[in-house]
């Protein structure tokens, strides 16, 4: 199956649907008549698609429900507060829809350690393939009521790359409040709609702004963007379509109306999970020749490394700069952070004398490494 064009998402074999807050509440209430085209639209695709849906509307829908302010964003604890409240009003929002249709919504409230731990990522998967197989549609969410600033995607848009990942989904429709990527901010005169990128490269990351419009939800442009990056490593394509109207997805596939982007590798399972992960431990800077060799598919060894950020343990995810800062990659490392620095700059010969033993193949093999 292949993805070439909008309105090919009609084939995919699994897709994951995520909705926004914006769309899915107004004042502080549930759009519901908007809420009832997509579900007739969600029943329809499923006919030959299986579905996931990534849902945003928690935090909107506890805090108008709690009486809090900011839209339940003035601080972390009304936020957690706000999200206990509204996930059970969003589940049931979500099976009623979904029920009108004789389907069955499952709840699915995930954390960002679930999808970067391995084996939490592998029983997250082996959960939404038993849903699907069951025949119910399973709604994820983040589980804001536990995530805290510093440990939470922040983001449904590169939950839902993850999700799509790992559900081993063809694609990702990413429900918006603007037609898909502009050239420019859109509300700048001459801004052009972006119909299909090929590679989230830096030019297309300059398109874009952080800024979310609606002031509910928590990611911009910029977000969609990491997100579509996560989805192409592993093979997926992503679009962003305007979801601001009844019946949006087959206004966007009839029309072609919304930005594609589309599968840039489909890498191995691992290296996917890797590439999408988004909580390294630590930062491993690197110097011009590491990082020329890099490029070439070498490791990433002591003799190369000039600095080091962070504490983290042998097998953490950390990221690789290079001299100037520009994000190279990640992978896991061979190394504390303290065996690091003792190693940081040295060559293979040199080590053993400050290890106590024979030093590893690489302090990142790129076996275990991705790049950026």
């Amino acid at each position: 199956m292949s993805i070439a064009a909008l309105p090919d998402l009609r084939t995919a074999r699994r897709l994951v649907v995520k909705v926004g807050s914006a769309l899915l509440v107004e004042d502080g209430a549930a759009r519901s008549a908007w809420l009832a085209t997509l579900a007739t639209e969600i029943a329809e695709l499923r006919k030959t698609t299986q579905i996931i849906v990534v849902s945003s509307g928690a935090i909107a829908l506890g805090a108008a429900k709690l009486g809090l302010p900011k839209g339940g964003r003035g601080s972390l604890a009304d936020a957690q507060a706000a999200a206990s409240v509204g996930q059970v009003l969003l589940a049931r929002l979500w099976s009623d829809a979904l029920g009108e249709h004789g389907l069955t919504a499952a709840q699915m409230l995930v954390t960002l350690g679930d999808l970067e731990d391995r084996r939490r990522y592998l029983n997250a998967s082996a959960t939404l393939a038993r849903l699907i197989e069951t025949g119910a549609v399973p709604v994820v969410n983040e589980n804001d009521s536990v995530a805290t600033e510093e440990i939470r995607f922040g983001d449904n848009d590169r939950l839902a790359a993850r999700v799509a990942q790992a559900a081993d989904a063809d694609g990702v429709l990413l429900l918006s409040d603007v037609d898909g990527l502009y050239d420019r901010d859109p509300r700048e005169d001459g801004a052009s709609l972006v119909p299909v990128v090929s590679g989230v490269t830096p030019e297309v990351i300059a398109m874009a702004s952080g800024a979310s419009s609606s002031g509910l939800g928590s990611g911009g442009m910029t977000a969609k963007l990491q997100a579509a990056r996560i989805a192409e490593r592993a093979g997926i394509a992503l679009a962003i379509i305007n979801g601001t109207q009844p019946s949006p997805i087959a206004r966007a596939l009839d029309s072609g109306v919304g930005t594609l982007f589309l599968p840039q590798a489909d890498s191995s399972a691992r290296k996917a999970w890797l590439g999408g992960r988004l909580a390294p431990s630590g930062v491993l800077s690197v110097d011009a020749g590491c990082m020329a060799a890099l490029a070439q598919g070498a490791s990433v060894l002591a003799a190369g490394i000039t600095a080091l950020e962070g504490e983290f343990a042998r097998g953490d995810l950390v990221a690789i700069h290079g001299p100037g800062g520009e994000r190279l990659g990640q992978g896991l490392v061979e190394y504390t952070a303290a065996e690091c620095r003792a190693i940081l700059g040295l060559r293979e010969e040199q080590q053993e004398a400050k290890l106590g033993y024979a030093p590893r193949a690489a302090v990142v093999h790129r076996d275990h490494m991705v790049h950026a």
